[in-house]
């Protein structure tokens, strides 16, 4: 199949021979932190260089969603379903509340300021863990020149609390990171020093204790060529899906190669997206793509709201759950006073 590569066998029956590489938008600068909504049929993912967050929709193509971002990088959901992103310009972690309002989660570790957090999970607890690494502090590219107070460290907050912990001290630049299906493991790339003549580059993997608060049995998984490990994201029979200097490539548990996806361009990061999540969208440089596979990408169902979008008891709200959500979830999208209303109008 033209710009496939099957290394293994196994390979086949992940890929379509009649569902090419599709490019979805151009013009940007570096694609970064894709996320899906599912419940607005949208993505969400950073143009870091440009300062702004982009929408895609299959009705309306690419906008621009938030700009400026705060250079922001990384995204993911919470188990609410609010968006919860990485900032390099603000150094920190924060969360995009029901009502649009901003609210940082994270920017300091035992008094010193984060670098640039650059990528983040959420746990099926609602743990957050996240990459701190400096691309975001060494140049003004994606954010801002400054002086680095912390390691490069991998992070656990749990917001129920407020505790942060490092849980993982020996990185260079810890990158992309994602779990397991069965949170039993944690995937996480090693870049290496920003501008170094041979930086460390391979994807790690460690065990996650039964408690789901602490990493152990650090190891190398995989060394992806050309190019290395940036995003990636887990399917629903474990494989990982890795960016690569040359595209996509897919390897099992074990950490053998299955095959590549060629895409023109380097790839920083992707996501599984639709109902099924059966189609990667992928951060190609400066071009968005999409392909539609067999697997589909591992996914941990989003937990009821317990609040009412309006700031009173969800028990006592006039407002049905299933109409509740749907206002909720829109007023993500939304700016002005005046928008809320006409969302909640339309919600249904």
């Amino acid at each position: 199949m033209e710009g496939i590569d099957i290394i293994d066998p196994r390979f086949n029956s992940c890929v379509l021979p009649n569902a090419p590489l599709e490019a979805l938008g151009a013009g940007f600068r570096w694609l970064e932190g894709p996320v899906w909504f599912a419940d607005l049929d949208c993505l969400l993912v950073s143009d870091v260089p440009n300062n702004r967050i982009m929408r895609w929709t299959a009705s309306g193509g690419v906008s621009v969603f938030r700009q400026p971002s705060d250079y922001a990088n990384g995204h993911t959901r919470d188990r609410e379903g609010r968006l919860i992103g990485c900032s390099h310009l603000g150094r920190c972690i924060h969360r995009t509340e029901l009502d649009g309002r901003i609210t940082v989660l994270v920017e300091r570790y035992q008094g010193k300021r984060l670098n640039s957090p650059n990528d983040v999970v959420v746990k099926s607890d609602g743990t957050i863990w996240f990459s701190d690494p400096f691309y975001g502090i060494v140049t003004d590219y994606e954010g801002s020149k400054c002086q680095a107070e912390l390691p490069a460290n991998l992070y656990r907050f749990d917001p129920r609390d407020g505790a942060l912990s490092v849980v993982a001290d020996d990185f260079q630049s810890p990158n992309g990171l994602c779990f397991s299906p069965d949170e039993r493991r944690l995937y996480v790339s090693e870049s290496g020093v920003p501008f170094a003549t041979d930086p460390v580059q391979h994807l790690r993997v460690f065990d996650v204790s039964a408690d789901g608060a602490r990493l152990s049995n650090a190891r190398i998984f995989h060394k992806v060529e050309p190019g290395f490990t940036d995003g990636l994201r887990c399917d629903e029979d474990g494989n990982i899906w890795s960016s690569a200097g040359d595209g996509v490539h897919c390897i099992d548990p074990t950490g053998a190669l299955l095959g590549k996806i060629r895409v023109p361009f380097p790839v920083s990061n992707l996501t599984f997206v639709g109902r099924p999540r059966s189609r990667p969208f992928i951060c190609g440089s400066h071009t968005l793509y999409a392909m539609y596979v067999t697997p589909r990408g591992a996914a941990r169902p989003l937990v009821p709201l317990v609040y009412c979008v309006c700031g009173g008891s969800a028990e006592r709200c006039p407002i049905s759950p299933t109409r509740r959500r749907s206002i909720a979830m829109r007023w993500i999208f939304v700016s002005s006073t005046k928008q809320r209303r006409t969302a909640m109008r339309g919600a249904n």
